[in-house]
């Protein structure tokens, strides 16, 4: 049931405060809070298990939370009303499988309220969008499983729905067909819909989102937008330092040694071509470093304050063995 609406421009498209869910002697999710602006995307990101899909399905009131509550678009509780207003994405993937393409489109549209016409129109316009044009007449079950991803994708946004939620929307495509996904995220997002998806893959959440929400065990460990976390964990004072040379090295050796400046001295991350990377002493900052280098006669080659990566800030919240833990499975197919 919906509530009264508020007054002037809603600015938020959900609010979820303090939810919880038990089943049986297990608490999935735990006193969990956040709030998504209107027009953004949004990443709910944690570990398989997590508490993220739990999350989701009480948005879309497929379960309720056991306290807490849940607004939608600043007047719906989640139920019929909010319904129409949202488009949803399921983990669990489910089309039926003897059906024409253009007939299941056609079919989920109208339960999403579309008259027939409609839901043929915006249906083909969509699968020929999403590369699909060839397919409408084959059975679902003909298509592979990307294939039929994407058309559930299609059933998800043709009745135009303010907040599209998509839960582990990459799961099982390919490089090029998660290229489209997150070109279509980026399209929604242009024309003032907001996008809330859940996902375990750090390099395609960091790739759309504007803010993100990191659960682990059922509890947040962290939220805000992607920009302000990332200055936030890169003001600890990470430096990625290349040298020109051995002899080079062999000067910088005791600066990097004073513990006034340099806390610790680590091997580079992998994949990064720098000599080495330090972190700075309390009250040391990147300048003092710098000068210490070229008071001695050294210029970098490279002098660079690491900003790290969703993974990066994925791992120090969430702890390594868990992150690749997903990073394995994200691989799989």
């Amino acid at each position: 049931m919906g509530s009264a609406s508020t007054s002037g421009a809603a600015s938020r498209a959900l609010v979820v405060d303090d939810i919880v869910k038990q089943f049986g002697n297990h608490r999935a999710v735990e006193h969990v809070s956040f709030e998504v602006p209107r027009g953004v995307v949004y990443g709910i990101l944690g570990p398989n298990g997590a508490g993220k899909s739990t999350t989701l399905r009480m948005i879309n009131d497929i379960i309720a939370p056991d306290s807490g509550s849940i607004t939608i678009l600043d007047q719906y509780k989640p139920g019929p009303e909010a319904a129409r207003k949202i488009g949803y994405l399921p983990e669990e993937r489910g089309l039926y499988p003897r059906m024409r393409v253009i007939d299941a489109v056609t079919f989920m549209g109208e339960l999403r309220g579309l008259t027939g016409k409609e839901a043929d129109q915006r249906g083909r316009a969509w699968l020929e969008r999403l590369g699909l044009a060839d397919w409408l007449t084959n059975k679902v079950m003909d298509l592979s499983k990307g294939m039929q991803q994407k058309v559930q994708f299609v059933t998800a946004l043709m009745h135009e729905p303010e907040l599209v939620i998509l839960d582990e929307p990459w799961s099982g495509l390919d490089p090029i067909n998660a290229e489209v996904l997150r070109e279509v995220v980026d399209e929604l997002r242009g024309s003032g819909k907001t996008v809330l998806f859940s996902t375990h893959q750090m390099e395609q959440a960091e790739k759309v989102c504007d803010a993100v929400c990191i659960i682990a065990r059922g509890k947040k460990v962290l939220d805000g937008k992607l920009r302000d976390l990332r200055r936030a964990f890169a003001a600890d004072g990470l430096v990625a330092l290349d040298f020109i040379d051995d002899a080079a090295r062999s000067t910088a050796a005791p600066v990097l040694a004073d513990t006034t400046l340099v806390a610790e001295k680590r091997a580079a991350r992998a994949g990064d071509h720098a000599d080495c990377e330090v972190k700075l002493a309390t009250g040391a900052d990147p300048g003092k470093l710098l000068a210490a280098l070229v008071g001695v006669g050294v210029t970098p080659r490279r002098f660079e304050v690491v900003t790290p990566t969703l993974h990066q800030i994925f791992v120090d919240r969430v702890g390594e063995a868990a992150a690749v833990a997903e990073r394995r499975a994200g691989d799989q197919p």
